[in-house]
């Protein structure tokens, strides 16, 4: 017979699996904190491990329907997150303390966690990227071009409207009507707190 606490959970994660996103905010404050003290044991730098970390939960709503077990919530987001820290380790050639043998015991333990509790298919994080991407495309021309000099080239506002001969105030609208776009194309795939905390990183 299940336990109260196992038909609660059960509850919870039948409504994730539809797409409930105060249940998805539930479990996003539950687990945050240590997934981010988590990354910092792989990355020492803490806005990087919090980026891993939102990243593990956009993760988590595109694949919610694939998880099979309360449990497998929890090692999503571990393995997710340790994926992300082991790539930027990779891709920075940073030394890092993950070979230590605990925390390799840890990867291990997740590793297993996770093939006992759901079946992940990173396709549709993929094409949610690709989503993105093709928005970001069809931005009005100008548009586009502000809002990539100040999201991916970090450009400040006055700089922008300095190299494109437009004013800090066109630069700010602008970007603010990509961020509108951007919103109301991406509100069909994620939940609005997602959206904010996603924009928020470009």
């Amino acid at each position: 017979m299940n336990t109260s606490s196992e038909i609660i959970n059960e509850t919870l994660l039948t409504q994730l699996k539809e797409g409930n996103e105060e249940v998805f905010k539930v479990i996003f404050n539950c687990y945050y904190d240590a997934i981010v003290g988590f990354c910092t044991q792989f990355i020492n730098e803490r806005e990087k491990a919090r980026g891993i970390t939102q990243e593990a939960f956009l993760k988590l709503w595109m694949n919610r329907s694939k998880i099979q077990q309360y449990s497998g919530i929890k090692s999503f987001l571990y393995t997710a997150a340790k994926t992300g820290c082991l790539n930027t380790i990779r891709n920075s050639h940073v030394a890092s303390r993950y070979q230590n043998a605990a925390l390799q015991q840890q990867e291990k333990q997740l590793n297993t966690e996770i093939l006992n509790s759901y079946s992940f298919d990173p396709v549709e994080f993929s094409e949610l990227e690709d989503k993105i991407n093709e928005i970001i495309q069809n931005l009005p021309e100008k548009c586009r071009i502000v809002f990539q000099k100040s999201r991916y080239n970090s450009m400040k506002n006055h700089e922008i409207a300095k190299e494109l001969n437009i004013s800090e105030k066109a630069v700010e609208g602008h970007i603010s009507r990509a961020l509108k776009i951007l919103r109301k194309q991406l509100t069909p795939y994620l939940p609005a707190f997602l959206i904010e905390m996603f924009l928020s990183n470009l």
